[in-house]
């Protein structure tokens, strides 16, 4: 009986083991049955390539040759000249009474800048009041002294001594005198007010001193500078991997980015020895004549030209299509079909032509205008 209960069992287990199994490769199936399909890829097409209706309507023209350097763009700074600039200083200390020019102003050498009431005038005037009572002392005995030796009352020596007495009176008021006119005031009606003209002619570059303020003579800061702006610098960054590109006594297109079209000409002065530890970058000085339209802190772009001389394509300025801050150009590939190509312009050319530094090679065909292309496209 036992026997037959464990056989049944048995049996029982199988079977329940047998649905286990179909149930499982069931769910399998019915899971690979509800599943999505593999992905089909599509592969893009040439994103620049354009297909339009009656392409001649679109002139194409070859590209030419051009003879070009390799070039180096830097930014750079516009400063003063250094050795044009003229401090002008104070030789009384005292209060500011008043100021007769402004930073910015333009000046003319010999111009009244400032008045500055200073009591060293009265030292300088008391200096020379007391040298002119020993001249006018010195003056009398020495003319007693000659008097007395023409008779013989005196030596020879004793007249001398008068004389050298006299002599240093005389120099002792002609050193105050000066004094007093370096500090400003005259002999004749001496006052308390020292007035500083300008050294020089120029533009105030700088100013310490307001109305009122206190100036010490001979210290700085001084109260103004003059700076002579027919000759500035240009302070240009140069990266050291570029460093081998400029060179002492070469000269470089600087271009004003208040004046676009305007091209001038700087002499490199300069390349300083040290270098920015923080950019790696090298200061080179362009010594440039100002027509007057560079002003103090001007930016500006500065051309560096190579002494090779490269092959490079021109195209007229309307075939480069300036979008995404990238260059375009479109080259015709045949059944109406144009490509657009990336480019790196170059400078601009005489004949409003533009250079094209890479992407187009001379002989090359071009679509003359651009923009018309790439509107007809979006449209």
């Amino acid at each position: 009986m036992i026997r037959r209960i464990g056989e049944v069992l048995l049996v029982a287990s199988l079977a329940f083991a047998s649905a286990l199994v179909t149930g499982c490769d069931s769910g399998h199936a019915n899971a690979a049955a509800e599943a999505p399909p593999p992905a089909d890829v599509v592969h893009e097409s040439n994103s620049g390539a354009v297909t339009v209706d009656h392409p001649e309507r679109f002139s194409v023209v070859i590209a030419g040759e051009h003879q070009s350097a390799e070039t180096l763009n830097a930014t750079g700074v516009v400063g003063p000249d250094v050795s044009r600039q003229i401090p002008v200083i104070s030789l009384a200390s005292g209060r500011v009474v008043d100021i007769r020019t402004r930073l910015g102003d333009v000046v003319t050498k010999g111009q009244l800048l400032m008045r500055v009431r200073s009591s060293d005038i009265s030292g300088a005037l008391s200096d020379y009041h007391k040298a002119v009572a020993d001249q006018v002392l010195a003056e009398s005995q020495y003319q007693r002294a000659k008097v007395l030796y023409d008779k013989g009352a005196i030596s020879q020596n004793d007249l001398q001594v008068a004389q050298d007495a006299e002599q240093k009176a005389k120099v002792d008021l002609e050193t105050t005198e000066e004094h007093l006119k370096l500090l400003g005031a005259g002999t004749d009606h001496p006052n308390g007010i020292v007035d500083i003209y300008a050294p020089a002619s120029g533009v105030i570059t700088d100013q310490q001193v307001t109305l009122s303020a206190g100036v010490q003579a001979l210290s700085a800061p001084n109260p103004f500078t003059i700076s002579d702006l027919s000759h500035v610098w240009i302070l240009c960054d140069v990266y050291e991997n570029d460093l081998a590109f400029v060179q002492l006594g070469q000269y470089a297109d600087v271009r004003l980015n208040a004046y676009p079209d305007k091209l001038f000409k700087g002499r490199i002065g300069n390349i300083a020895p040290i270098l920015d530890p923080s950019l790696h970058t090298a200061k080179v000085r362009l010594e440039v004549p100002n027509p007057g339209l560079m002003r103090i802190g001007m930016f500006v772009t500065a051309i560096f030209h190579g002494k090779k001389q490269e092959t490079r394509a021109s195209v007229p300025a309307t075939a480069v299509l300036h979008l995404h801050d990238r260059d375009w150009v479109y080259e015709p590939s045949g059944q109406g079909e144009f490509r657009r190509v990336e480019v790196t312009a170059g400078q601009m050319l005489p004949g409003n032509q533009q250079e094209i530094v890479s992407g187009v090679q001379p002989g090359e065909k071009v679509v003359a205008d651009a923009l018309v292309l790439q509107n007809t496209v979006e449209q």
